[in-house]
């Protein structure tokens, strides 16, 4: 097989299946790991993929598709990109040494993982692809990762053990994504199998932190997580309603607008 046959290949494997392991791509090439990563990293640099820890998907600009009303993890990170990367690392800052902390699932999540620390020490659990494969990287950071069911539209792990290992632990800060927030209807997600993981979150978290970009307020999605009051804090960029920063105040909810 040659290196465009391979390159085809991982493509169409990437555009059936959102992710796949770089032994998995290895076992169908019939070639090593070593040439599978040296392929993905070919890819990565022509900004066709995304490398992940042990991993790659479609770049999420090259996996969003107009008009799909079926949540997507790659659609959603291409969205509102730069607005996603200042939330996540003002969250991220919020992090402190010796803090024991909860990042949730999400596209915004993965930016907040990817700013915290280099070499603090701090505990992290995450139920995530994208999340622990960015906290695997920090020495200084004791990673829980509680596992489960893979859904592929999300990179979410899920599954009873999981819930119980969520329950057990206790985070002084949480950081928590959602799909839509409004002041009626709450804070909820796209995923039914999300909901109550995002619960397990706040009732183990002291300090409850909602990463959304502004294009959440308003919007609502068929999985109801939370209420708006349950969080302490919201951080968020500066195109978020008028009315939602009133409300935030009115609610006793720190804003953090970045």
């Amino acid at each position: 097989m040659t290196k465009g046959e391979r390159w085809n290949a991982i493509m169409k494997r990437l555009g059936f299946e959102t992710a796949a392991s770089i032994l998995e791509l290895s076992r169908d090439l019939d070639v090593s790991p070593m040439t599978v990563r040296r392929d993905l990293a070919a890819l990565a640099r022509e900004g066709k993929v995304r490398v992940l820890y042990g991993s790659a998907m479609l770049h999420p600009n090259l996996a969003r598709r107009e008009g799909d009303a079926h949540y997507s993890l790659n659609a959603a990170g291409a969205e509102h990109a730069e607005e996603k990367r200042r939330i996540g690392k003002a969250a991220a800052a919020l992090a402190e040494p010796g803090d024991s902390l909860i990042v949730d699932c999400g596209s915004t999540t993965e930016y907040v993982a990817r700013y915290l620390p280099e070499d603090e020490e701090y505990t992290v659990l995450c139920y995530s692809l994208n999340v622990v494969s960015e906290l695997v990287r920090r020495s200084g950071c004791r990673t829980h990762f509680s596992g489960g069911l893979f859904h592929e539209n999300t990179l979410m792990f899920e599954s009873p053990e999981g819930l119980e290992a969520i329950r057990h632990f206790r985070a002084n800060k949480a950081f928590l994504s959602a799909s839509g927030v409004d002041a009626r209807f709450g804070v909820t997600c796209s995923n039914a199998y999300e909901r109550e993981t995002k619960k397990a979150v706040i009732q183990s978290s002291l300090r409850k932190i909602l990463v959304v970009d502004s294009s959440k307020f308003g919007a609502v999605r068929p999985a109801y997580f939370a209420d708006l009051a349950d969080f302490d804090e919201i951080v968020t960029d500066p195109g978020i309603p008028d009315e939602y920063r009133r409300i935030a105040g009115e609610r006793g909810i720190r804003l953090t607008v970045v």
